[in-house]
């Protein structure tokens, strides 16, 4: 008999990232075994706002946000799950019904000593740091949301393993059959240290550009590579192991790092665009500049350095700007501009940020 099994992610940024597929890769793979596969967009959940983690108040979504957010992560999530055998569900589908009787009804279900007993509550109430009423809430309806969908299982990140535990004793309270749970392991981000997240700036997101792909994939550390291999890669262990030991007895990382960056890109895009991918990374890596850089026209001549890499979607604000250019990150024709005051006359050059930005700018 088929088994329910849910996975549930808050929209609270526009992009599902590869650390999201850990878990949605096995959620393929039980589907793959005839099994019904739930994906619960956490509408609701999100305006409150998952304290997993969190050493303070995250600030909620607004319902414009949380809505826009939305509507990416069906489309992304339908390239590693079976649209057609997905059952996409929202759970403000049962928690705007529920209503303030139904929300105190459901809060007795559960005591603040037993809500105190999870690690990063109990780190915040002996550092001092604030923790709102509404954070208790977000595990009651977490766990909730598995009642209203009868799961049998419910996976999610290790972070999750008290929310998910949640879903079990209140369905127990409902007189259900409770759920078992999978956790996962945590992605960690790019940058090896903390956990892939949009927030932190050290994601991969599964919709962006090949080039831009590849390139942050090959930017992680070799080390943090067979990191990368067990979580993400499709390749057999003992394949990962062996081409391990080749890289110990003297074999170049980056022939391995090539390799993984080559997969994810060509199962997120396709074969050809991982290896046009790999042509633009050597390219960029000898200095060269790539054939398809975007082409920007502008007006207002002379233009400020900062209001034009603004302009030209290089940078997200005039203050990343300036912060690149004390770094030596921008460079206009190949020389690296040290002036943040630099004012540009009209012409045509082409403008690169960091290792991966480029635009041909036309100023007039």
């Amino acid at each position: 008999m088929p088994l329910r099994i849910k996975l549930g992610l808050d929209p609270t940024a526009p992009d599902i990232h590869i650390g999201h597929t850990v878990v949605l890769n096995k959620m393929r793979q039980l589907q793959d075994l005839g099994h019904t596969v739930i994906f619960l967009i956490g509408d609701f959940t999100s305006t409150i706002g998952d304290p997993s983690g969190r050493n303070t108040t995250r600030p909620p979504l607004t319902p414009e946000q949380i809505k826009a957010n939305a509507e990416t992560y069906y489309r992304q999530a339908s390239l590693v799950l079976d649209p057609d055998r997905t059952e996409i569900r929202y759970n403000s589908e049962w928690s705007d019904p529920l209503g303030a009787r139904g929300l105190i009804q459901l809060a007795a279900k559960y005591t603040v000593a037993r809500m105190m007993e999870r690690d990063d509550f109990t780190k915040r109430y002996k550092a001092g740091t604030p923790i709102s009423v509404h954070e208790f809430l977000y595990p009651l309806m977490q766990g909730y949301d598995s009642v209203a969908l009868k799961s049998d299982l419910e996976l999610g990140g290790t972070d999750q393993k008290f929310n998910l535990l949640m879903g079990r004793h209140l369905q127990q309270e409902y007189g259900q059959e409770p759920q078992c749970i999978l956790t996962m392991p945590l992605l960690e981000g790019l940058d090896g240290v903390e956990k892939m997240s949009k927030s932190k700036g050290n994601y991969v997101g599964i919709s962006e550009a090949p080039n831009e792909m590849f390139g942050k994939l090959m930017s992680i550390s070799d080390d943090l590579m067979w990191r990368y291999f067990t979580l993400l890669s499709f390749r057999p262990e003992d394949e990962i192991e062996r081409l391990k030991a080749e890289c110990q007895a003297g074999r170049n990382p980056r022939d391995a790092k090539v390799m993984l960056a080559q997969e994810i890109v060509a199962r997120f895009h396709d074969t050809r665009a991982a290896e046009e991918a790999l042509v633009d990374f050597n390219n960029r890596a000898k200095g060269g500049i790539p054939d398809d850089i975007p082409e920007v026209t502008l007006s207002g001549a002379p233009l400020g350095i900062g209001a034009l890499l603004k302009q030209a979607g290089l940078v997200p604000s005039s203050s990343e700007a300036m912060r690149m250019i004390e770094q030596g990150g921008v460079k206009i024709d190949g020389a690296t501009v040290s002036d943040k005051a630099l004012k540009l006359a009209a012409g045509s050059f082409v403008v690169q940020v960091g290792k991966r930005k480029f635009a041909r700018v036309t100023l007039g």
